[in-house]
């Protein structure tokens, strides 16, 4: 008879525990109807957008960086933002009482996904996004989707934010869409991550009992199914930031439909861990151009998928390599949902000894040993590139007082000299092409020294705004000698 009793309390708690589990309001074949019409939706979508590509938001390759053979359509976030809006509004439509609430995040995601779309179509400027980013941001705040206290993972109590949970709900939603955007460097990278986050977010929707999440998640992971078809190296359309802005702002906000009363929870935390390649990729992006004293948004090819490829690795073996580390952390991640926190530390750990042996194996850290060293030699080509930068200021004052461009000529070739680049009536030299706008280049040279090409491309490139002024001013380009001209 204890044995009978025992036996149904187990059933009970078992029942307690698996009741939570269970999807409301959608059934199983609901949810797989969801993502096979998504998939379709964005498949067909991208297709039509790749057979009717015009001339309009194309990525030209620049032999850098962008290394595709011909232009490629950035506009790839359309069809996933069509599926997107489609799927929750069938949703929706069937299932009215699931989504009560949604339309300040339909509204934040499409302004948001607008803002990259603008400048797929015609570039903002960084500062110009900045601003449509946390303008989005503030719309959803003001709507009561908010991180007001940071929750005890391991148990009840946590710490109220007051007025600080304006500036962290506003980080949250911000640094998200920028992380993915920043990853966005490689055929099918940001919307593989994209799929995996959306389907770590539909299993914490469905564990959680929040059925709008999750099958807004499914949708979203149906939508960047379809649109990998065609973004899967080599690349037939790309995201753009509008459909990695609109990645990150989704996985961003529906993740805070997960909190408790804008609590931060494991919810938020299964996210951040999830997006620890990312996160890590950032944060070695950030920490690099701040040593180099270049621009944080300036773009390079130093990015995590950069160095595996230098490192011997193929496209598609490092995108395999960069999957799997990232399903390892999602798995991770959820691992503290389901232990309630206890998993947190091992979490903790795991992205340590991540970004530990990431440094020392792609070449971030030659040797730790010799870590000071290394920062001393960085600190010394941050003081060179400071250096040009200084001059390039005084020429871009230069061109108001000059009053013809041979006048300018002069102070020029002045200044180039001072920049450490030979001038023309010197043998030798390695040439140095900087890009302009119009497709036009400009081409200076080197000398054959210990500096690496790359310190010698950052040097030239501080001049684009000069000679894009001269260009604008006096329609033509200086001459670095008599008669010569180094376009």
């Amino acid at each position: 008879m204890d044995r009978i009793t025992a036996m149904l309390a187990l059933a009970k708690n078992s029942a307690e525990f698996v009741g939570p589990l269970r999807p409301q309001l959608f059934g199983w074949e609901e949810i797989v109807i969801f993502f096979i019409g998504a998939m379709m939706i964005s498949w067909v979508g991208t297709w039509r957008v790749i057979k009717r590509q015009g001339t309009l938001g194309l990525d030209a390759p620049d032999g850098r960086r962008k290394l595709h053979e011909k232009p490629v359509s950035r506009l790839g976030g359309a069809p996933i933002y069509f599926a997107l809006m489609l799927g929750i509004g069938v949703a929706f439509w069937f299932r009215r009482g699931a989504f009560d609430g949604w339309l300040p995040l339909i509204l934040c995601n499409s302004l948001m996904f607008s803002v990259g779309l603008v400048d797929d179509l015609k570039p903002l400027g960084a500062r110009v996004k900045l601003v449509g980013q946390i303008g989005a941001a503030l719309i959803l705040y003001s709507f009561g989707l908010s991180i007001d206290v940071l929750s005890n993972p391991f148990g009840p109590g946590g710490l109220e934010l007051g007025w600080w949970s304006l500036p962290l709900t506003l980080l949250w939603l911000v640094a998200i869409p920028n992380v993915i955007n920043l990853i966005d460097g490689m055929d099918g990278l940001a919307g593989g991550f994209g799929l995996f986050l959306s389907l770590t977010l539909a299993f914490v929707g469905f564990i959680s009992g929040f059925s709008d999440v999750m099958i807004a998640s499914i949708v979203m992971a149906g939508a960047l199914s379809g649109f990998l078809f065609f973004n899967f190296p080599p690349a037939k359309i790309f995201l753009g930031d509008g459909g990695a802005y609109l990645i990150g702002f989704f996985v961003a906000s529906v993740s805070l439909k997960c909190s408790n009363k804008g609590s931060i929870i494991a919810a938020l935390l299964v996210i951040v861990i999830a997006l620890g390649v990312p996160i890590l990729d950032t944060a070695f992006a950030i920490l690099r151009r701040s040593i180099r004293g270049v621009p944080i948004f300036r773009a390079d090819a130093e990015h995590i998928h950069h160095r595996l490829i230098l490192l011997g690795y193929s496209k598609g073996r490092a995108l395999v390599a960069m999957y799997s580390v990232c399903v390892v952390l999602s798995l991770v991640g959820i691992s503290i949902l389901l232990t309630k926190g206890v998993a947190l530390p091992v979490a903790g750990a795991v992205l340590f000894l991540l970004a530990i042996g990431a440094a020392r194996y792609l070449g971030y850290v030659r040797s730790w040993s010799n870590l000071r060293q290394q920062i001393d030699i960085a600190m010394e080509r941050r003081h060179r590139l400071e250096h040009a930068r200084a001059h390039a200021r005084v020429l871009d004052f230069d061109i108001e007082l000059c009053g013809s461009l041979k006048e300018f000529e002069t102070l020029f070739r002045h200044r180039l000299k001072w920049m450490g680049f030979l001038p023309e009536t010197e043998p030798g030299g390695i040439p140095v092409v900087v890009q302009l706008s119009g497709g036009r280049v400009f081409t200076l040279r080197r000398p054959e020294d210990q500096h690496e090409a790359d310190e010698w491309l950052r040097r030239a490139e501080e001049l684009v705004t000069v000679l894009e002024r001269c260009l604008e001013r006096w329609q033509g380009l200086p001459l670095l000698s008599d008669g010569e001209d180094a376009r």
